[in-house]
């Protein structure tokens, strides 16, 4: 797919970022007809990313209406752990790289889920937990405040509300 200038994108581990710019960075891609993308990281106005066109693993940012569909949701997205905790690093890990915000709220919620209960059992959260936690949560936060137009703190809050809701369901 093909993204024009001024649409806001999703890119795996990177996150949502701005195309600013299609172009070709040398005259000799012009022959070999190498366009680029130049985009803006929402995250980090000061940084910006070259990607080909060609190769290109991004979307579009979730519309206004996707993104709230999606927080409707939230109760419904199964949470499937796993106690091996080598394998689910690796699920955690494939979630990020494939960058769907579906799988993005599966890892919020089970590890939100997870850390409530040894919380109440006196531990902490596991540093993989909180790692992966925080990369999920600003993938995913950034994604719907561009979309519903709301500051990531409030996104936050919203998430863990019907995840919360979530929990009285089960």
């Amino acid at each position: 797919m093909k993204y024009e200038k001024g649409d806001f994108v999703s890119k795996p581990v990177t996150g949502i970022c701005k195309i600013e710019d299609i172009l070709y960075l040398t005259p000799g891609d012009e022959k070999n007809k190498k366009l680029y993308y130049v985009m803006k990281p929402v995250e980090d106005e000061k940084e910006k990313i070259y990607i080909p066109v060609s190769n290109s693993r991004l979307r579009l940012c979730l519309t206004k209406e996707e993104g709230w569909n999606l927080i409707k949701r939230i109760p419904e997205i199964p949470t499937a752990w796993i106690n091996n905790e080598k394998m689910r690093e690796q699920s955690y890990k494939d979630a990020i790289k494939t960058n769907d915000p579906e799988a993005l709220v599966a890892i919020i919620k089970m590890i939100y889920q997870r850390k409530q209960k040894r919380l109440a059992q006196g531990k902490k959260c596991t540093a993989t937990d909180a790692r992966y936690f925080q990369i999920a949560e600003n993938l995913l936060y950034v994604e719907l405040g561009v979309a519903l137009e709301k500051p990531k703190q409030e996104i936050c809050k919203t998430i863990i509300d019907y995840i919360n809701q979530s929990k009285l369901e089960d």
